[in-house]
């Protein structure tokens, strides 16, 4: 078997863009034709040397400019984010690898979907803000949405053994992470840097305080909702702290699916990227002559408020994901500054879902408004 593929990596610079190019380094016939970075970029510099995509866009126009880029046989450079979306939809770009943080990773992806292409979502903030048009959208499109997140791709993997129809479970692992143990007034007293040191997981800032108040499975249960056609109440959290089983999948007749491996990214996005085919890869392999032991706890709801809020937004719909979202950004770049308390970043989240005028349809225009004001509302609650 020869793969032959021609991937847009949008993030390149982020640890999962880096984690996908340790795959590329590694398994032939994977062709990087774009790479994307904001303003780390020097390294974006480094990966364009070594990969020669036809494109690199530095998506902060401004840094681009200022940046003192050196001569890059056979690579244009582009700036600004509107690049993203014109490189997410060119005909030569097989597979779109949608790795930028946050809403910004929004656009490209939604043009990525708009031009039917496969795209490796491992940014799940599209699903959360506008899961209603992005799966209406690849519907109509034919585009295939591929999960890179470990438990995503985890269920993913599972649900080839069954229809969708014989699927009662979807059950997320979760870690728990740093603070799993911590009582309610440890969890008062957290500061950054303990609140950015993940037991199990190597990610970037905002991934990791979101997996710290478990605010990051909060909105996988909202992806996995749109990624699986799955209703709420077949999606279940389970605290797992070794990291090992990344997801479960129980059927009608009982039998649960799970999928194990280290706890390694570049598992979840090779297969991505080689989908629907397996290839050897970099990935570690389960060592199972080590004797190890596999815990599982239910999530302390009380403890972990975040996954309450996770599940409200996923049964109400419409405009809350882009609240729920925007809000968290903003309150975690607030704790990161040190601005408000680490128990401050759910509590805010809350008053804000609470406080917003609900739109049970809303366009991409009206996710747009409700994402801004979920950021104002959130400038305001640091005040106040």
């Amino acid at each position: 078997m020869t793969l032959s593929k021609n991937i847009a990596i949008l993030g390149s610079t982020g640890s999962i863009g880096q984690s996908a190019l340790d795959v590329v380094r590694a398994v032939d016939g994977l062709n990087v034709v774009a790479i994307s970075g904001y303003q780390n970029l020097e390294l974006l510099v480094r990966q364009a040397q070594e990969f020669k995509p036809q494109y690199l866009v530095a998506a902060d126009a401004d840094a681009g400019r200022e940046f003192d880029f050196p001569d890059l046989p056979g690579t244009e450079v582009l700036y600004g984010s509107d690049e993203l979306e014109r490189i997410a939809g060119l005909p030569d770009v097989d597979i779109v690898l949608a790795a930028i943080v946050g809403i910004a990773g929004l656009p490209s992806t939604y043009a990525a979907v708009e031009a039917g292409k496969t795209i490796a979502l491992a940014n799940k903030e599209t699903l959360v803000v506008a899961g209603h048009l992005i799966t209406e959208l690849a519907e109509r499109s034919g585009a295939t949405i591929l999960p890179v997140d470990s438990e995503h791709g985890a269920v993913f993997q599972a649900l080839k053994s069954g229809k969708h129809s014989e699927v009662s479970r979807i059950i997320l692992t979760a870690s728990g992470g740093p603070f799993r143990d911590f009582t309610a007034a440890q969890m008062k007293a957290v500061t950054v840097e303990q609140a950015l040191a993940h037991p199990t997981w190597d990610m970037g800032q905002k991934i990791t305080i979101d997996s710290a108040t478990m605010m990051n499975k909060a909105l996988e249960v909202i992806e996995a909702k749109w990624l699986f056609a799955a209703s709420p109440g077949q999606i279940e959290v389970v605290i797992h702290p070794q990291s090992v089983i990344h997801s479960l999948v129980e059927f009608v007749d009982g039998s649960t699916l799970a999928q194990l491996s280290p706890p390694d990214m570049m598992l979840p996005i090779q297969y991505a990227l080689t989908y629907p085919d397996r290839v050897a890869g970099p990935s570690p392999k389960l060592d199972l002559t080590q004797a190890m032991n596999l815990e599982f706890l239910p999530p302390d709801i009380e403890r972990f408020p975040a996954l309450e809020l996770g599940f409200d937004v996923a049964r109400f719909g419409g405009s809350t994901g882009a609240v729920l979202n925007a809000a968290n950004e903003a309150a975690v770049r607030a704790f990161l500054n040190q601005e408000i308390s680490y128990t401050d970043i759910v509590a805010s989240c809350r008053e804000i879902l609470d406080q917003h005028n609900f739109e049970p349809h809303p366009t991409m225009p009206q996710l747009i408004a409700a994402d801004q004001w979920a950021r104002q509302e959130m400038s305001k609650w640091m005040v106040a």
